[in-house]
């Protein structure tokens, strides 16, 4: 039996989702999303009729036909992993409560907090981030902020920043990693293909891409890969600004021209597989790769709802559980 904090609850917050895969739905969403200044750093009286007049009606029906090849009878994947995973959390039994909240779209930040609100007394707040960002990670705590502020009564509140370092998630990675491997064989080179942030924001002091690296060299090292056997690149580029660089997009195509014909790819940045793993990567990264000359292509999945990635965040969890017991 384990220790349990009677008054404790954990709140999981992903990204979000539409709704369902039409251009409504994701015109819906994506307003929500490219609204949040901390997503895009751009004077309102600049972007918003930028998003309105032009992003929103090029990008809602494109949207939506890439959400359409990965939608699932249970809806979207990112929704329903980070759901699966919230139950093996809950099934372990030390928390009284174990909520999951998009940022975007539903269930929101707002809707879970009030539900913890009468239950627990404490509330642990884990973004399903493992390199902070302050257009993720940062957003996050501005949607607990915004409602916390409306409470009289504001419960112990612990906030788990990033983890991109923790022994057991550059493990658990790892291992993932391996298994695949074992049962399909080694590939020419590992690519590790996070998602991608402008420049100006790492210029800012935006710690995002130094995590990135400090995750991809960390799992490397487990695997005991040389220099030549991995690289680091960044996808999910939007806009004319620049990004991080390596693209992803651009690395695919250059590889077969290097005698690199054979590449695996894992996204280690993702805790669940969604939109920018199975279609971005999956399918349309795999054929612009097949045609530039290379032969095999793999995508290594997520860790989901594995037992190793719910061993991970109760091991980020276990801490403030033993603050609060």
């Amino acid at each position: 039996m384990h220790p349990t904090a009677a008054r404790t609850g954990v709140l999981l917050i992903n990204l979000g989702t539409p709704e369902a895969p039409t251009p409504k739905a994701v015109r819906r969403y994506l307003r929500e999303f490219l609204s949040d200044p901390r997503v895009v750093e751009i004077p309102r009286v600049l972007w918003w009729p930028i998003l309105n007049l032009v992003v929103l009606r090029i990008r809602s029906r494109k949207s939506a036909h890439a959400y359409r090849t990965i939608w699932t009878e249970r809806g979207s994947p990112l929704l329903a992993y980070t759901q699966d995973l919230r139950d093996r959390l809950a099934a372990d039994g030390r928390f009284a409560a174990v909520e999951i909240a998009m940022r975007y779209g539903n269930p929101s930040v707002r809707l879970k907090l009030e539900e913890l609100r009468n239950r627990v007394e404490t509330i642990v707040v884990l973004p399903l981030y493992p390199q902070y960002s302050a257009a993720t990670t940062g957003s996050a705590f501005d949607a607990v902020c915004d409602t916390l502020k409306t409470w009289r009564h504001i419960p112990s509140l612990h906030f788990i920043g990033d983890y991109h370092r923790s022994p057991k998630y550059l493990e658990a990675v790892a291992a993932s990693i391996r298994s695949f491997w074992q049962e399909h064989g080694r590939p020419e080179r590992l690519v590790f293909s996070f998602h991608g942030l402008p420049k100006r924001c790492i210029d800012r002091g935006d710690p995002y891409a130094s995590q990135c690296q400090a995750t991809a060299q960390g799992i490397a090292r487990l695997l005991e890969l040389s220099d030549d056997e991995w690289l680091l690149a960044y996808q999910s580029r939007f806009g004319r600004a620049e990004w991080l660089r390596p693209y992803c997009i651009d690395t695919l195509r250059k590889l077969p021209s290097q005698g690199i014909r054979h590449v695996d790819v894992v996204c280690p940045g993702f805790a669940v597989d969604c939109l920018e793993t199975l279609e971005e990567i999956a399918i349309a990264n795999r054929n612009e790769f097949l045609g530039a000359g290379g032969k095999n292509y793999r995508y290594i999945p997520a860790l989901n709802a594995s037992p190793a990635h719910a061993d991970i965040l109760i091991g980020l969890l276990e801490p403030y559980l033993a603050l609060t017991a």
